[in-house]
C-alpha cells in the first residue's frame, strides 16, 4: 500500500507541475500585464520607463526562461510578490488558506453527516412520503442559486432577528463563542448548496445497491432490515459518493467565491478572483495551483478509502475487482 501510495504522489507530482506551466503560460500570454496597468494608470511613465521596469521584473524574457526562473524561486520557498497587497504571496495566502480550510471542512463535514443517513433512510423507504420530502429537499437544495441563500440568511438572522453577525470574520484573538458566531452563516449556507447532490447520489447508490444478489440472499437469511442497510449496502454504497467528493474537492477549496464574498469570508476563491481581476499573476499561480494540488490530494484519499472501505480493492494487483 505504501508503494502505490507513492507511486500516486509521484502521479500527482508529475501533473502539478504540468499544471503549473500550463497555468502560468496561460496566465502570462494573458493581453496585458503589471506594469502595462501601471503605465495606463500614470501618463508620466515614459515608454523608456516602462521597458526599463519590465526588464527589472522579467518581463521582456521568453515565456519559458521567465516560467524557469519562477520554479526555480518557487522550489526554493519563494512565491513570488503579490502586486495588489504589496506582500509576499505567502504571507497573502497562508491566513486565507487557513480561512478557506475552516469553511470548507466544517461545511463538507456538516454535508456528509447530514447526507449519508437521509439518503439511506430514502434509500430504504423508496416512493414513500418521505422519499418524496427528501427529494423536494434536494431539488431545492440544488437548485437555488447560493447567493440568493445567502441574501435569505443575512435578511432573516441578521437584518430581522438581529441573532448573528451579516459577514466579516472574527479577528483571530476573539473568543471561540464569537468565531462561532460569525461562521454560522456562511458555513450554513456553504452546507444548503452542497447537501442536496450528496443525499442524492446516497440515495442513488444505495437504491443500486440493494439490488444486489448478495443483499437479496441477506434478506433471505432472515437478517433485519437494519442489518442489510448498514452492515451490508452502507460500505459498498459509499464508494460513489466518495468519488463524487474526491471531485469536488477541489471546486469546493476554490470555489466558494459567491459565499465568500457575500459575506466577506476572505478565503481562496475572492482571494483568486481579486487576483485574476487585478493582474496579480503571481497570487493568481499560486492560488490555481493550491486548488489543483487540493483536487489531486482528494483523489489519493478517495483511493485510501476505496481500499478501507472495499476488501476486493487491491492495489497490489494493479487492478480492482
Amino acid at each position: 500500500m505504501l508503494r502505490i501510495l507513492a507511486d500516486r504522489l509521484l502521479q500527482s507530482l508529475l501533473v502539478l507541475f504540468a499544471l503549473s506551466f500550463l497555468i502560468y503560460a496561460m496566465i502570462g500570454l494573458m493581453p496585458g500585464d503589471p506594469i502595462d496597468v501601471m503605465v495606463a494608470a500614470d501618463p508620466d511613465i515614459t515608454p523608456a520607463d516602462a521597458a526599463r521596469m519590465k526588464a527589472a521584473f522579467g518581463l521582456d524574457r521568453p515565456i519559458l526562461e521567465r516560467y524557469a526562473a519562477w520554479l526555480v524561486a518557487a522550489l526554493q520557498g519563494d512565491l513570488g510578490f503579490s502586486r495588489l497587497y504589496s506582500q509576499p504571496v505567502v504571507d497573502v495566502v497562508l491566513p486565507r488558506l487557513g480561512a478557506t480550510a475552516v469553511l470548507l471542512g466544517v461545511s463538507l463535514t456538516l454535508s456528509l453527516l447530514i447526507a449519508i443517513p437521509i439518503g439511506v433512510l430514502a434509500a430504504a423507504r423508496p416512493h414513500s412520503g418521505l422519499d418524496y420530502g427528501v427529494n423536494l429537499f434536494c431539488f431545492a437544495g440544488v437548485s437555488a442559486p447560493p447567493f440568493w441563500l445567502a441574501l435569505l440568511a443575512i435578511i432573516l438572522f441578521s437584518v430581522t432577528l438581529g441573532w448573528l453577525p451579516a459577514s466579516g470574520q472574527a479577528p483571530a484573538d476573539a473568543g471561540i463563542l464569537t468565531q462561532i458566531r460569525h461562521a454560522i452563516l456562511p458555513v450554513g449556507v456553504l452546507t444548503l448548496s452542497s447537501v442536496g447532490g450528496y443525499i442524492r447520489f446516497m440515495r442513488g447508490a444505495m437504491l443500486e445497491t440493494m439490488r444486489r444478489d448478495y443483499i437479496r440472499t441477506a434478506r433471505a437469511k432472515g437478517a433485519d432490515m437494519r442489518r442489510v442497510l448498514f452492515n451490508h449496502a452502507l460500505r459498498n454504497a459509499l464508494l460513489p459518493l466518495i468519488t463524487i467528493v474526491a471531485l469536488s474537492f477541489g471546486t469546493l477549496f476554490s470555489g466558494a467565491l459567491i459565499t465568500e464574498t457575500m459575506f466577506s469570508w476572505l478565503g481562496m476563491g475572492k482571494t483568486i478572483y481579486d487576483a485574476i481581476l487585478g493582474n496579480d499573476f503571481n497570487l493568481a499561480l499560486v492560488g490555481l495551483l493550491l486548488a489543483s494540488a487540493m483536487t489531486l490530494a482528494g483523489n489519493i484519499l478517495a483511493d485510501i478509502c476505496y481500499a478501507g472501505l472495499d476488501p476486493r480493492v487491491d492495489y497490489g494487483k494493479g487492478d480492482r475487482a
